[in-house]
């Protein structure tokens, strides 16, 4: 028999594969995990506790920084669950612009994963796909609010400020266009040996896997359990608009792979039927005070992100600062099942399982 010895690889926190300041102190025998522990911090702001010294508006910025590839849906838990508390009536217009530019943020989020996935996997050339055609939503946000990455566009009732001029026909155009681009996509990769070899029957989350680790997003709808937050508990005015919600059967690699990709496909119908029925006219910020000051009580809101349920937990005193808020990160709750996935697993698939997860260390630190 061949002996091996055992062996503790450091991966991280500066490595091109892992997606973020992540560090993976791994034990391997030869080519088989034996132990894994993720380490996490090195990211760390203190967002929850800046938060306690700035007014609502304030808070805002901040959470851009968290996940910040769906700078969005973190605009809009802050926003939301103010709003909830202090009982305000938000104008059409900004809940049409709201869930437009969430779910064109998702799918530019779920295009980032997608190339950077492929490239974990082994392929490149998706990758420079996705990218170019992200570029084209960023381009439109850009136009919308000044900014790329980080929107600061949500406000407290409603929205910075209008859509400009022809905006609107921009976007539904660029729906139409990934609807159709997105099975080229499939035929690009779905149907390849090579990837087909890599994600399926790899990296399997079960069901009783997903429940017990509290996962969510496409890390739970892969098992074939359906939660999504945007069906089950709607908000803003996601209950007008006609859509699925994908499932897998299997939660292996692959599945996580066309849950996504479903995904993207659902969320420019969303956007097509929001522009359609885009209300002409009106404001797009509700009667709010110029100083905010939130009764005393406490609210706790979850919203779809692409990467889970984003929750936002404010406890108020009554003042213009939240006496405390708490936020629920899904990528920290979905990186926790990495280290059941990955034990007794080859060393060549921990990239391929850790970048199916898709985590972002922004919103995994705080």
């Amino acid at each position: 028999m061949l002996r091996t010895e055992e062996m503790v690889l450091n991966l991280g926190p500066q490595h091109p594969s892992m997606h973020g300041v992540l560090r993976l102190v791994v034990k391997i025998d030869g080519e088989i995990i034996r132990e894994i522990e993720p380490v996490v911090g090195y990211l760390h702001r203190g967002t929850e506790k800046l938060a306690e010294d700035l007014n609502y508006t304030q808070i805002i910025p901040y959470t851009d920084r968290l996940d910040y590839l769906s700078s969005m849906t973190n605009n809009y838990v802050v926003c939301h669950a103010t709003e909830t508390l202090m009982g305000l009536e938000i104008p059409e217009k900004a809940e049409y612009l709201r869930v437009i530019v969430m779910e064109m943020n998702r799918v530019a989020s779920h295009l980032l994963w997608l190339g950077t996935f492929l490239l974990d996997v082994g392929a490149l050339t998706p990758f420079l796909y996705c990218f170019r055609d992200r570029e084209q939503i960023l381009s439109m946000f850009n136009e919308l609010c000044g900014a790329r990455l980080t929107y600061n566009y949500m406000r407290v009732g409603g929205v910075k400020w209008d859509a400009p001029a022809g905006w609107l026909d921009k976007v539904k155009n660029f729906a139409d266009y990934m609807i159709n681009e997105i099975q080229n996509y499939h035929e690009l990769i779905s149907g390849n040996e090579i990837f087909l070899q890599r994600t399926k029957g790899i990296g399997v989350i079960t069901k009783e896997m997903a429940l017990s680790y509290s996962l969510s997003g496409a890390n739970i709808r892969c098992t074939g359990i359906d939660w999504d937050l945007r069906k089950k508990q709607p908000y803003s005015v996601y209950d007008r608009f006609d859509f699925k919600v994908p499932l897998g059967k299997t939660g292996d690699l692959l599945d996580k792979y066309h849950c996504r990709m479903d995904e993207m496909v659902e969320a420019m119908k969303i956007v097509k039927q929001a522009v359609e029925g885009f209300p002409e006219g009106g404001a797009t910020m509700g009667k709010v005070p110029r100083v905010l000051r939130v009764p005393e009580g406490e609210v706790y809101v979850g919203v779809e992100s692409p990467r889970g349920e984003l929750g936002c937990h404010i406890v108020s005193k009554g003042k213009d600062k939240p006496w405390r808020i708490k936020f629920r990160r899904p990528s920290f709750y979905n990186l926790q099942v990495a280290k059941e996935l990955l034990v007794g697993q080859n060393i060549a698939n921990l990239v391929a399982i850790l970048g199916s997860i898709d985590i972002v260390l922004g919103e995994v630190d705080g």
